[in-house]
């Protein structure tokens, strides 16, 4: 529980069901697949800024030709770079393509390029894609960690290409059970230990059709091609996960062109997916996939813990039960943090989130003799926004009960008392204040920082708007959707609220406390590292109070 454990944070899986002439026509671009993914890998950018990747795999091309491609980018922008490059290669391809691979009349009515061509040459236009954003909560960052991972074979069907957004717990067991399987793992990572459990029962099933349809008199050639057909996704899945324990989900391609996504029994990992009769989709939000398809939230299904959807080379696909599902418990992190707040659920429980903010803050505030009318709401950081206006939208309903309690009371001194207009009108008016007290100078996301420059980030990450507080006479209450080490909030938000000259600063927090790490879902630090922890062993000493 010491060190950090890497966590692998947001991924999209895109299997083209149609032939490649279909998405010119329809959508008039040859790059359909590869476009959809970019966008699907922009839009979860909040999941991780260490590292992207994204891999395709083009079914049924000939022997001698290359069938995978998989790039990877640790840049600035992981993003940008990773899909700049291969966008500006296939673009560059497509422009330089021979004569006789053109089409006099394309569907628009402009000479285009015979999509068989583009398939055939251009890398990552295929029917199967894997792309992945890496999160990393240590200072390790190489192209070694980002996903996808690769397993290669000479035989198309024994090719695995694997991603996900994972902890998996028990790496040392897994470990000793390759190791007994006569294995030699190159290192412990938990990506690995996956690759190759996995890996090691797609040989097997490989290994034991292969018997099969050899014993039946078929030519090698023709056993690999009914291996292909009849390969069974969740049998493999079923043998390689016995053993493993975490939260998970876990998406895979076959050399041949099956697919699998498969999510932990305990649900604690997300997934989503939709499919139509052009596409399949899974992605790690879905939102996701409602923005980048233009899809109603009703279409959108999550993947039932301990299931697999898997998608047969031919187009089928199936939900299948792999592991017995267990209680749900889905990581509380992932929803008030990671997730995109477009999501409908999401922006809800965000938002009530912040309305039970509003009981505790009212105690402190009439315990430190202070009053709504001298008190400025603001939120930091941008994702706790929508916790934010629930705390407000919460306050203001507070604050019009009291309006009308006033009110009724001037009435009952009797009707001829005249009431004092100039009071009514002040007590009408009164409304909660709410400002956006500070901003993000710089796009820098404090919390995925590594260890080394954290603190120095963090102390030139933030900016106020000046005039929002009224120095001497106001208290700022600043919301946060999570304080998990706390630096921001020491090295940054203090300092920078206090530069205001407020009465006081009451920072609350709309994330349930992250007293200790936690390695089944969002594993984020060191239990010392922990602002919580260390504010609870204080409060045990006497030296906080809690409200």
């Amino acid at each position: 529980m010491g060190d950090d454990i890497g966590h692998e944070c947001g991924f999209a899986m895109l299997r083209l069901l149609k032939p490649p002439e279909y998405y010119l026509e329809k959508y008039g671009t040859h790059f359909f697949g590869l476009n959809r993914m970019h966008l699907l890998m922009e839009k979860q950018r909040n999941r991780g800024q260490d590292g992207a990747g994204v891999a395709n795999v083009k079914l049924d091309m000939p022997p001698g030709t290359r069938y995978i491609h998989c790039e990877k980018s640790i840049a600035a922008d992981p993003i940008g770079d990773l899909f700049g490059r291969v966008e500006k290669q296939a673009t560059a391809m497509l422009q330089k393509a021979p004569t006789d691979a053109r089409i006099p009349s394309g569907p628009n009515g402009k000479e285009q390029v015979d999509p068989r061509w583009v398939k055939d040459n251009i890398p990552f236009c295929g029917e199967a894609y894997l792309a992945h954003v890496r999160y990393g909560t240590d200072s390790e960052n190489s192209l070694d960690r980002c996903h996808p991972v690769t397993r290669e074979s000479n035989w198309m069907t024994r090719n695995l290409i694997l991603a996900g957004n994972f902890n998996i717990t028990n790496n040392e067991d897994l470990f000793g059970s390759l190791v007994q399987l006569g294995q030699h793992p190159r290192e412990l990572s938990d990506t690995v230990m996956l690759l190759e459990k996995i890996g090691h029962f797609v040989d097997k099933e490989n290994n034991d059709l292969y018997v099969k349809y050899s014993a039946a008199g078929h030519s090698p050639q023709t056993c690999f091609s009914l291996i292909a057909e009849n390969i069974n996704i969740a049998r493999i899945l079923r043998r390689a996960s016995g053993l493993w324990d975490g939260g998970y989900c876990i998406a895979g391609l076959l050399g041949h062109g099956d697919a699998f996504v498969m999510r932990d029994p305990s649900g604690i990992r997300p997934a989503f997916y939709y499919a139509d009769d052009d596409f399949i989709t899974v992605c790690s939000e879905a939102p996701l996939i409602q923005t980048v398809f233009g899809v109603q939230e009703d279409k959108v299904h999550p993947l039932p813990p301990g299931q697999a959807l898997c998608i047969k080379r031919s187009g089928a696909w199936s939900l299948e039960q792999i592991l017995v599902p267990l209680a749900l418990k889905q990581c509380s992190f992932e929803r008030i943090y990671f997730s995109r707040g477009n999501d409908a659920g999401v922006y809800r429980e965000r938002e009530e989130l912040g309305r039970l903010l509003l009981p505790p803050l009212l105690k402190l505030l009439k315990g430190n003799s202070l009053s709504l009318a001298n008190t400025v709401l603001s939120f930091i950081p941008n994702t706790s926004e929508l916790a934010f206006l629930g705390l407000a939208k919460q306050a203001q309903d507070h604050l019009d009960r009291e309006k009308a309690e006033l009110v009724k009371a001037m009435g009952q001194n009797g009707s001829a008392v005249k009431i004092d207009e100039a009071k009514l009108h002040e007590l009408l008016s009164a409304k909660v204040r709410t400002e956006k007290v500070v901003h993000k100078d710089a796009k820098i996301r404090t919390f995925i920082q590594e260890d080394s420059s954290r603190e120095h980030l963090t102390m030139h990450a933030y900016d106020i708007h000046y005039g929002t507080v009224r120095r001497g006479q106001d208290a700022v209450v600043a919301l946060d959707d999570s304080i998990v080490r706390g630096n921001t909030l020491k090295n940054a938000i203090l300092r920078t609220l206090d530069k205001m000259g407020p009465t006081q600063i009451v920072v609350v927090s709309s994330c349930p406390q992250i007293r200790y790490p936690d390695v089944y879902g969002i594993d984020m630090a060191k239990l010392g590292d922990l602002a919580a922890f260390k504010a609870a062993d204080a409060s045990r000493a006497g030296g906080v109070r809690e409200v």
